[in-house]
């Protein structure tokens, strides 16, 4: 199922595995406690369900998050009694990742005649606005220039 909207109506929280299991146990009286912190700043967001995957709290919401909502979620989440405080982070909205694969490139650089190498490449990355917040991942294979061959037709 998909939600318009879906990633910025939860935010995750990281924390250890024993912060974890002390929150999930108690957590129908976190999550009360949070709808009521919540209120207390007169948001009109409220929290509907909380899960968890390996070392995350993923705390969904009804309405997109607001950062006031997140930092009420982050104090509380914190000054909780049974939590260990050093072994949570902030929480956060979730990220999505986009890969691009380039599949090919000429390798010689037009009227230049010169190869192009990852210098070049990062050089025009950089200077397209289209790729702003682009990292390069993996270098590209190093292709070496085979001599041409003249073939003679007999």
């Amino acid at each position: 199922m998909t939600t318009k909207d879906l990633l910025r109506k939860q935010i995750i929280i990281s924390m250890g595995s024993n912060n974890l299991k002390k929150f999930l146990s108690l957590s129908d009286k976190y999550i009360v406690n949070l709808n009521y912190a919540l209120k207390d700043i007169k948001s009109d967001v409220i929290i509907d369900f909380v899960r968890f995957d390996y070392k995350r709290l993923i705390i969904v919401f009804n309405k997109v998050v607001s950062p006031s909502n997140i930092c009420v979620i982050n104090n509380y989440v914190k000054n909780t009694n049974n939590l260990n405080f050093n072994d949570v982070q902030d929480a956060w909205l979730p990220q999505s990742k986009s890969y691009l694969k380039i599949l090919g490139i000429p390798y010689l650089i037009k009227n230049i005649n010169t190869p192009i190498d990852l210098n070049v490449l990062e050089g025009i990355i950089k200077a397209t606005h289209v790729f702003n917040d682009i990292k390069i991942t993996s270098k590209p294979h190093v292709c070496k220039v085979l001599p041409k061959l003249d073939m003679v037709i007999m």
